[in-house]
């Protein structure tokens, strides 16, 4: 009985501490969607982006050169693509809410491996290079990043070949006809270093 109570505490610490919250971490500020007066086109087109979505005991992530910050339904609002074969598929269309982070690192080391593994095959959650942080709606972020953005999910649809007016894109991007779904979120919160 003893020990069983014993396992039970350290069970419970463990839980604990497994994951920080990210209004705990002294290094970020609290800032609105008004302070982003970064250059988005560079930042997700060149620089990259972390996406992510899920929960503390389970989430997924991907990297990710496509997706826009802007101004949608009188609100201040993010879009992302993601392809249904991709693992962080299943938690972009599960969740309520999924997080974008963005990394100051020149040789895309970790945007890189992000990019090319999968987390059916990798253990994204326990890569060493990428500390999970908790925002205040329980999506995952990451303390290595230098600007997360928490964004509440609003409307997704699948992109449809019929759609394309201009056909170049879909010949060049989908000579398999697996359109991404697109997702437009709601920027809820934004912290920067």
């Amino acid at each position: 009985m003893r020990n069983l109570l014993l396992l039970l505490i350290l069970a419970t610490t463990v839980g604990c501490t497994a994951q920080t919250q990210l209004s705990g971490l002294d290094n970020f500020e609290e800032q609105t969607w008004q302070d982003l007066n970064d250059n988005a086109i560079r930042m997700i087109g060149k620089d990259w982006v972390l996406i992510s979505a899920g929960t503390a005991e389970d989430y997924n992530m991907m990297t990710a050169s496509w997706g826009t910050l802007g101004w949608l339904w009188e609100r201040p609002v993010s879009t992302i693509y993601v392809r249904p074969q991709r693992h962080t598929h299943n938690y972009t269309e599960r969740e309520d809410y999924y997080t974008l982070c963005f990394f100051d690192d020149p040789d895309k080391e970790v945007l890189r491996l992000m990019g090319t593994v999968s987390g059916k095959d990798f253990d994204k959650m326990g890569y060493e290079k990428l500390t999970p942080v908790v925002t205040p709606n329980g999506s995952i972020a990451f303390e290595e990043a230098y600007l997360i953005i928490e964004c509440k999910k609003l409307y997704s649809m699948v992109l449809k070949e019929e759609e394309f007016d201009d056909k170049t894109p879909m010949n060049d991007m989908y000579p398999e006809r697996d359109f991404h779904t697109v997702y437009y979120g709601e920027i809820m919160g934004v912290w920067r270093k």
